[in-house]
């Protein structure tokens, strides 16, 4: 395939502008079975941290209109999930940028063989979400070969080569641990007496679990207070919430480990609060009462659900990153820098807010 113009990039990447589609009509057979078309959602999208020049030029503009993105997303588990991939389909639409989407339905391999197949069909740029962290070199290798950018986003990798891609944008989850443990102390500053603390994990390997049980066990690894009695992964899943939540109350008849009573629970995800919370109504269980709840993500439900006393605290994860990830784009198109690390601004929520003036979530 001839090319009209080779833009050279940061960290030795090549961005491709290409004069003909043929071999990309050729190669979209190989992908054709990725591609899917998902509805629209809200339109309040994530802000960065990240300093940057948001001007877009007029040549920018026409330019992005060729631009062709191939984008793997690990699946739709959660309806933060869903809106994830609906705000990058949403952006890429009102940026004029053409967006070939794979859903990898929770299996890293569905992901490498979706990057192989954006590189064979020559995409501009590869955004994806890796599902764990290892396991990702060869095929980002084989990527950068072809001078295809990569953009990461939500979940970071663990490499030895940093320069397989371009920039990571997403939250800081080893700082989503630490709000969450830092609610947990204000809340109980005046207690003493030991409080026993239920995890749920999400799923294993992957940079968001790792990120939050490290982040909360960093602040409360010095307070004898708060002791960790059960640490279990529900792998992001309502489903598996509710099958966690069903076995320890049908095996004790109420919310206890080994005979020792659960005072929190402390959630990675919504979704899985949400299982616990489905199961805890059969059983007469109060949450946000009878049991402290702190959950990540802040979708609509679990929001509704802190509203009205079912949790305690919420901490955000956005998943709205898709103007940010578009623009990032139109950088790289036009031989413009772009940071490595883009940290999204969030905030926490709790059972002390004023709560009326919440936003509708759009997830």
């Amino acid at each position: 395939m001839k090319h009209s113009a080779r833009t050279q990039l940061t960290k030795g990447y090549t961005f491709l502008r290409t004069s003909g589609r043929a071999v990309r009509f050729v190669a979209w057979a190989l992908v054709i079975a990725f591609v899917l078309t998902v509805a629209g959602c809200s339109k309040k999208s994530a802000t960065a941290n990240a300093n940057s020049d948001t001007t877009t030029s007029s040549e920018e503009q026409t330019y992005t209109r060729n631009i062709i993105i191939g984008f793997s997303q690990i699946g739709a588990e959660s309806a933060w999930r869903t809106c994830n991939t609906q705000s990058m389909q949403t952006a890429a639409a009102e940026a004029g940028i053409q967006l070939i989407y794979s859903n990898a339905e929770q299996k890293q391999e569905n992901q490498i063989k979706a990057i192989r197949s954006f590189i064979v069909y020559q995409v501009d740029v590869i955004v994806f979400v890796p599902i764990v962290q290892d396991g990702w070199d060869n095929v980002l290798r084989e990527a950068k070969e072809a001078h295809i950018p990569v953009i990461i986003i939500d979940r970071k990798i663990r490499t030895s080569d940093e320069s397989l891609y371009a920039a990571y944008i997403g939250a800081d989850h080893v700082e989503e641990g630490r709000k969450a443990a830092r609610f947990l102390q204000e809340k109980y500053k005046d207690a003493d007496k030991t409080l026993n603390i239920m995890e749920l994990r999400g799923t294993d390997g992957s940079s968001v679990t790792d990120g939050r049980y490290q982040g909360f066990r960093e602040i409360l690894q010095n307070d004898n207070r708060f002791n960790i009695i059960y640490s279990e992964t529900g792998d992001f899943l309502r489903s598996m919430g509710k099958e966690l939540a069903e076995k320890i109350l049908s095996e004790n008849g109420t919310l206890q480990i080994n005979s020792t009573p659960v005072d929190i629970i402390y959630s990675h995800n919504d979704s899985m609060t949400l299982g616990f919370l489905d199961v805890f109504e059969k059983y007469g269980i109060q949450g946000g009462k009878d049991v402290t709840i702190v959950s990540v993500d802040a979708e609509q439900a679990v929001i509704d659900a802190l509203k009205n006393g079912q949790v305690n605290c919420v901490v955000e994860c956005n998943p709205k990153t898709g103007p940010l990830v578009m623009e990032f784009v139109q950088r790289l198109a036009n031989n413009r820098p772009i940071p490595k690390i883009t940290r999204i601004e969030e905030t926490v929520f709790t059972e002390n807010d004023d709560l009326s003036n919440i936003e509708p979530r759009g997830y």
